[in-house]
């Protein structure tokens, strides 16, 4: 049973069913794939060993449940993502012995679906990243290659799942945080639409552009998880009362005739590495052969794209970190000896450098006299984003494009540029001003990088049955990029 930690998510929750594996069998093959591989990727902060042991016999105890789509299935969740009486970090200091006294809406879910929760993972701090370099403990190294990036904010998600340490984890997507380090890890991740996942007890960062999703090794493991986080939660007043559909019914067709791709022009130009280029077009024939039809589309305000976000994300930055002030939880600063000095010292120590960047910025261009300027206008821009999205859209059934413009990067080599950083995005920050769908999947290796590429497919809003439909036929018959060879 050591190997079981390669299955698949649907197939170890059939053979738990069929009582072939039990839950424990099943927690203690991905505590020691773990053990084995942890101390050269570091995809977590957070282990619960004994506890996901102790769940694991209790089920077992009690017998397989049919009706618990995850029974005895081991996963990770962000550490963005409130867990009750467990360490939630969001990788910085200033919470660093910060223990929740309830679980997420989705982290909720999963345990009433009956996954074991084994550990948190690593992220940028507040999620304020695209390398899993900004959290405030240690990097996390991509299972391909130990030199390179995993990509973020979501790298210890990805790492995690690309290293066979559970089924599936939970990220979060503000700019493509689910999406780009799915796309450089060689997994499945899925930014659902804004509203189609609860956001409750999730520590926010861009409170418009924050979007929980899962992200696992196929497209079907995926949408077993999105059927189990999705739904109306009257907790979070942004999240959707319409119905939850079958994701899975969705799946299984073999010819997409009569389908329309949308090809964005601007995301398949200038900026783009050849590999990369090489790859997505390569699925996109195969997506033809499948009798996808080919649409030429546009998306004329996505240039401005980056730039929008980098100013409302920061303006919501502010506003939301402003709780984190030294008084009612998390690090306080011991040599503080007045309040302006709790604020000042608690703060200045407490978080990163990136996460300053962000506040102050966001500050700014929220301030007297520049709020029109830069944030109305931003504001302005971000909805003519939103109508070109809608066009497009109203023109086809996905969109189709690349998920990075590079495969990953060497750990370390964009750390003193933040301006190069943020670019990593660019095909995937729209997608979150936009409130749309969109999912990540592997499409090949680089011929020169050997690193995983991804191909990126958007939908229209609540319409993820459409992408899943479509990935999993392309899925079926683009040959498996194999196991990291970086472990």
């Amino acid at each position: 049973m050591s190997d079981l930690y390669t299955k698949s998510l649907s197939e170890i929750r059939t053979r738990l069913l069929a009582r072939e594996v039990s839950a424990e069998e099943a927690v203690s093959s991905c505590l020691a794939r773990i053990d084995a591989t942890e101390p050269k990727i570091q995809a977590l902060l957070n282990l619960q060993r004994e506890e996901a042991l102790a769940t694991a016999k209790a089920m077992d105890a009690a017998g397989p449940d049919a009706d618990k789509p995850l029974w005895g299935v081991p996963v990770t969740v962000k550490d963005v993502l409130c867990t009750k009486d467990v360490t939630t970090t969001c990788g910085s200091k200033i919470l660093g012995n910060f223990k929740p006294f309830y679980d997420a809406y989705a982290v909720r879910k999963l345990k009433e679906a009956g996954a074991v929760i084994i550990g948190k993972t690593n992220m940028d701090e507040f999620a304020m990243g695209s390398s899993t370099e900004n959290s405030a403990f240690h990097p996390t190294r991509n299972p391909w290659d130990l030199s390179r990036v995993p990509g973020g904010s979501s790298g210890g998600s990805a790492a995690s799942v690309a290293a066979s340490q559970a089924f599936g984890s939970l990220g979060t997507d503000t700019g493509g945080s689910i999406r780009q380090p799915a796309s450089l890890c060689g997994c499945v991740g899925m930014k659902p639409t804004y509203g189609r996942v609860s956001r409750y007890g999730m520590v926010a960062y861009g409170s418009s552009l924050d979007q929980i999703g899962p992200m696992t090794r196929t497209v079907e493991d995926n949408a077993r998880m999105l059927q189990v986080i999705a739904g109306h939660d009257p907790k979070d007043s942004t999240c959707s009362e319409r119905a939850v559909p079958d994701y899975l019914a969705a799946l299984g067709r073999d010819s997409l005739k009569g389908v329309r791709i949308g090809l964005p022009a601007e995301f398949w130009g200038k900026g783009l590495d050849p590999e990369v280029e090489a790859a997505c077009a390569s699925a996109l024939n195969q997506l033809k052969d499948l009798g996808a039809e080919p649409v030429e589309v546009s998306l004329p305000h996505s240039p401005y794209a980056i730039a929008v976000y980098y100013i409302v994300a920061m303006a919501e930055a502010s506003s939301n970190l402003a709780r984190f002030d030294g008084v009612r939880y998390g690090y306080r600063d011991a040599d503080a000896d007045e309040l302006l000095d709790i604020y000042v010292k608690s703060r200045s120590k407490g978080f990163g450098d990136e996460v300053q960047r962000r506040i102050m910025l966001g500050t700014y261009v929220l301030s007297s006299g520049y709020y029109d300027a830069y944030y109305r206008k931003a504001a302005q821009v971000r909805r003519r984003i939103r109508e070109d999205y809608e066009k497009a859209l109203s023109q086809c059934d996905v969109l189709c494009g690349p998920a990075s413009p590079v495969s990953a990067w060497k750990v370390g080599e964009l750390t003193d540029d933040p301006l190069k950083m943020y670019l990593m995005d660019i095909y995937t920050i729209s997608l979150n001003l936009a409130g749309l769908p969109g999912l990540s999947l592997p499409v090949g290796l680089g011929k020169d990088s050997g690193m995983p590429l991804g191909l990126q497919l958007l939908g229209k809003a609540f319409d993820e049955a459409t992408i899943y439909s479509v990935a999993h036929a392309l899925e079926k018959v683009t040959p498996s990029i194999g196991t990291p060879a970086g472990l």
